[in-house]
């Protein structure tokens, strides 16, 4: 079976910039959870929308479960982000004026695969167990999402994601606004809920001291040929 994310010689450039990425080759196996840091500015994000099918290379193939991102029309990359990719922001991005209930929801609307991947198992009821066992209590879940701590619409914004069991679950700084203990109960929940459903991790963050908690760890310094300092040269 194809590995969840592969790409190859892909190059990245905003038009009228010089290149920002090239990278030769990552692999990510099913299943498997990998934790990528680098500093500010590095081009992580840059490389998350790229897995995701937000943005296109500007040279090279990206496949996700064996699907070339650059073969397929801007609403075949949409349907392969709605059934197979959770995507954790790093401002969360809630719909403020949906309940707790509807944000967890919202991915379910926009595909059928991940709705049929509850089988039997009434969504509400899916989207009640996630929010419980990442901490939230069941008293928030038709609270305006607005009305909720920082730490609560995280948890929220997670259970987002992975409601319908995606394949592939991508988090963007996930974790930037919350002290060490809250941080970590929050890694073992996701991590756990990841590992019962087989979810492919691609996890990014510049706190290298979370690399422990996942299967491999790389650094954009190592995985981008092009250093902060030589963006002129690929």
């Amino acid at each position: 079976m194809p590995p969840a994310v592969m790409l190859t010689d892909v190059q990245f450039s905003w038009p009228g910039e010089p290149p920002l990425l090239a990278i030769k080759t990552l692999v990510i196996a099913r299943g498997e959870h990998v934790f990528l840091h680098g500093a500010s500015g590095s081009g992580k994000s840059t490389l998350l929308n790229l897995v995701a099918g937000v943005l296109e290379p500007t040279a090279g193939v990206i496949s996700v479960f064996g699907a070339s991102l650059r073969a397929l029309s801007q609403r075949q990359r949409d349907r392969v982000r709605a059934d197979h990719i959770g995507f954790i922001f790093q401002m969360f991005n809630l719909i403020s004026y949906l309940s707790v209930r509807a944000n967890v929801l919202l991915p379910l609307s926009f595909s059928r695969h991940r709705r049929e991947r509850l089988a039997a198992q009434p969504a509400t009821m899916e989207a009640r167990r996630l929010l419980a066992a990442l901490g939230l209590p069941d008293s928030a879940f038709d609270r305006p999402v607005t009305e909720l701590s920082i730490g609560q619409q995280q948890r929220v914004a997670a259970a987002r994601a992975l409601i319908g069991r995606p394949d592939l679950l991508i988090a963007d700084e996930p974790t930037a606004s919350l002290d060490a203990q809250a941080r970590a109960d929050f890694l073992n929940l996701l991590t756990q809920e990841c590992r019962a459903s087989n979810t492919s991790v691609l996890f990014v963050s510049h706190d290298a001291s979370l690399a422990s908690r996942f299967d491999r760890c790389l650094s954009m310094r190592a995985l981008n040929r092009l250093t902060p300092n030589d963006s002129s040269t690929i």
